[in-house]
């Protein structure tokens, strides 16, 4: 591309053609404050509505101030972002914005991470000369299991909608009316659980105010923990020990697994397991199922549906169920993580401990705010009972420590429980894309050839790009597989499956950029690419780290299923550990 040169505040800069003032002003280390622009390098897609108008700047030779994040730089193009016209154009939209904005600062789920509020300090608004024009109070909250919309703090700047739209392909949001009556809303007004919503949080991860934020479970979870005649259990997701650091000032991709555990156990849970014994369980299942319909394919069974994909994404199941009915049958039917420990920990460990599963609340830690949904479907209980009482996201995890006078930086390492926290380097790259296919693909090889393979790194599996595919020598037999993450990615690569254009064993999809680690309920990233690598190389160098780096392998793994789930697919394995679909439309709502 070529290139073109131009000054902002007097300082040249020299910037690719089609390169808008915000970019380029970024390039000197000039902040232009904006509330509806959003850079999103890893779905390589910019929100550029020029809605918020906070971000004007002048340019020599034109009238009117021009919106910095969608006009495009020009050879010799003169910008300055800091005139007396330009604040006074800023402070005066900022006023109307503030305007028709509900004043609950000191109580908004969002306070201290608003970007309304942060502008609102940095140009000193200390009075809003103007009255509220419009009074859009009639709007109810729309509580979900997973996701809380408060349409009177939407200001939009329509990153939801972009997420949920153009990204994500969701199709859940939409912008409505005009002028101060403007707001996104869902379809019909109808609420989220009712939408084609997955419920994979990205729009709460991007909104600016709390027009859009995760249903808080905290105040249910102190409760549980408050309850002496209640066993309360904690099961933490792989992704969630290299993103809680934020929280506490700690480098991107800083390891916190002991310091969570010991502040888990200072919080008062009784035992605190790892998701990850479960992540262990899915490969037994999931390379077994895998393994038999491939071989099942190529004696001639017609029934059988190829490819495989995987099914430990909740989004990614509500998405598959609300846009491809007919398809059901393709994904697995193994259960996330997340469920299979639930129904593990109320079946099997409830009769080792003598109790009965009503005596025991499994809390989920997940950097998902799917999985809030996915403890409520139908499914997963027993007797109105759910595998999974509750589950809170990174974030709301980050508030309990600190709520409870705790820093993540002092405190000493402490070591999961025994039997179900013991795990695999297999299991821990579940929460990076393509880590899934890399932890069945590592098991399946040992079980087809009947060998141990010793290089158990299949770096092709790994990157960034949404789409990837790869194909895997296994002694002979070819597996061939794709990797995807982001639902707009999803749904390009289930419409070819459906076309018969692609000729795949197994796919594994992840909802949310980088798989979990970049998920609705971590800490906020704003698709930041760097920090999400940062993450996925935790990961990684944890998975090194374990003494074994195959599900199979995990002797605790071996145990349960010698005592109790007998073989994989077969018996009381597929009783708890695995599941149906539904479309998603037509299922009755809890």
């Amino acid at each position: 591309m070529s290139q073109i040169k131009l000054y902002i505040d007097s300082q040249p800069v020299v910037v690719e053609k089609g390169t808008t003032i915000i970019e380029a002003a970024k390039l000197l280390k000039i902040k232009i404050p904006t509330l509806c622009y959003m850079n999103l390098p890893h779905y390589h897609y910019e929100n550029k509505p020029a809605g918020c108008r906070v971000c004007v700047v002048e340019v020599k030779g034109r009238n009117n101030l021009a919106p910095s994040c969608s006009t495009v730089c020009s050879e010799g193009m003169e910008v300055l972002t800091s005139t007396a016209r330009v604040l006074n154009a800023r402070s005066t939209v900022l006023q109307l914005i503030l305007s028709d904005h509900p004043k609950e600062c000191l109580t908004c789920s969002k306070a201290g991470h608003c970007e309304l509020q942060d502008c609102s300090v940095k140009f000193g608004m200390r009075h809003i000369p103007v009255q509220r024009y419009a009074t859009i109070s009639s709007y109810e909250k729309d509580i979900s299991p997973s996701i809380v919309r408060e349409v009177d703090k939407c200001i939009m700047c329509r990153r939801c909608e972009t997420m949920c739209n153009d990204v994500q392909t969701v199709g859940a949001l939409h912008s409505m009316y005009r002028g101060f009556n403007a707001v996104v809303a869902t379809a019909f007004q109808q609420p989220l659980l009712e939408s084609t919503c997955t419920f994979c949080g990205q729009c709460v991860a991007m909104c600016p105010t709390a027009a859009l934020t995760e249903k808080d479970n905290t105040p249910e979870l102190i409760k549980l923990l408050n309850d002496p005649d209640i066993i309360v259990v904690a099961q933490t997701a792989p992704a969630v020990r290299t993103a809680l650091g934020e929280s506490f000032d700690m480098a991107p991709g800083t390891n916190v697994t002991g310091e969570m555990v010991t502040a888990l156990k200072r919080l008062g849970f009784d035992y605190v397991f790892d998701t990850d014994f479960a992540a262990d369980l899915t490969i037994m299942e999931e390379a077994s199922e895998l393994i038999d319909r491939v071989t099942r394919f190529a004696q001639g069974d017609e029934t059988v549906k190829l490819p495989m994909f995987t099914s430990c994404c909740p989004a990614w199941v509500n998405f598959f169920e609300t846009n491809f009915p007919d398809m059901l049958d393709y994904p697995s039917s193994a259960r996330s993580p997340q469920q299979m420990f639930g129904s593990v920990v109320k079946s099997y460990l409830a009769e080792k401990w003598e109790v009965k599963r009503r005596r025991i609340a499994v809390v989920s830690i997940m950097p998902c705010l799917a999985k809030k949904y996915e403890c409520t479907r139908n499914e997963f209980m027993d007797d109105e009972n759910p595998d999974v009482d509750l589950s809170i996201s990174t974030r709301e995890l980050a508030y309990l420590i600190k709520g409870a006078n705790l820093d993540l930086k002092t405190l000493p390492k402490g070591h999961f429980d025994d039997p179900l926290g013991e795990s695999t380097g297999a299991a821990v790259i579940f929460g990076a894309t393509g880590g899934v296919m890399e932890a069945a693909i590592r098991t399946a090889y040992d079980w087809i050839t009947g060998e141990s393979l010793q290089e158990v790194d299949f770096t092709v599996l790994r990157g960034h790009e949404g789409i990837r595919f790869a194909e895997v020598d296994i002694k002979g037999t070819i597996l061939k597989v794709a990797v995807v993450h982001g639902l707009g990615n999803a749904r390009k690569i289930v419409e070819k499956v459906k076309n018969g254009e692609l000729d795949l064993h197994a796919i594994e999809v992840m909802a949310c950029p980088g798989g979990c680690i970049g998920g609705g309920g971590q800490p906020l990233h704003y698709g930041n690419e760097s920090l999400l690598k940062a993450r996925q190389m935790a990961l990684y160098v944890e998975d090194k780290s374990k003494r074994y780096r195959k599900s199979h392998e995990n002797p605790f793994i071996k145990l349960i299923y010698k005592e109790y789930l007998g073989e994989p697919l077969l018996g009381k394995s597929h009783k708890l550990l695995h599941t149906h679909y539904t479309h998603k439309l037509n299922r009755k709502q809890n």
